[in-house]
């Protein structure tokens, strides 16, 4: 058997079991909190995309309109 009180030991594993614990559940909100940031951040890459579209296809009407313009302005 090991020296000393066990009432003294005691207090001590208490705190650390409350320590632990606090370890653990710190660590499942951190994952969730990285789960949920990784579900935001693949719903901005899609909202980037399909920003990029909409560009892409007001900068295609505005030059298939000045594309047509000059075709349809002939020096007569």
């Amino acid at each position: 058997m090991e020296g000393g009180s066990r009432y003294l030991k005691a207090p001590f594993e208490v705190h650390e079991q409350r320590f632990e614990a606090t370890e653990r559940i710190m660590a499942l909100q951190f994952s969730a909190v990285e789960k949920r940031l990784e579900r935001i951040e693949a719903l901005i890459e899609g909202l980037e995309r399909r920003l990029w579209m909409t560009v892409f296809g007001v900068a295609g009407v505005i030059l298939t309109e000045a594309v047509q313009s000059l075709i349809d302005w002939r020096p007569a």
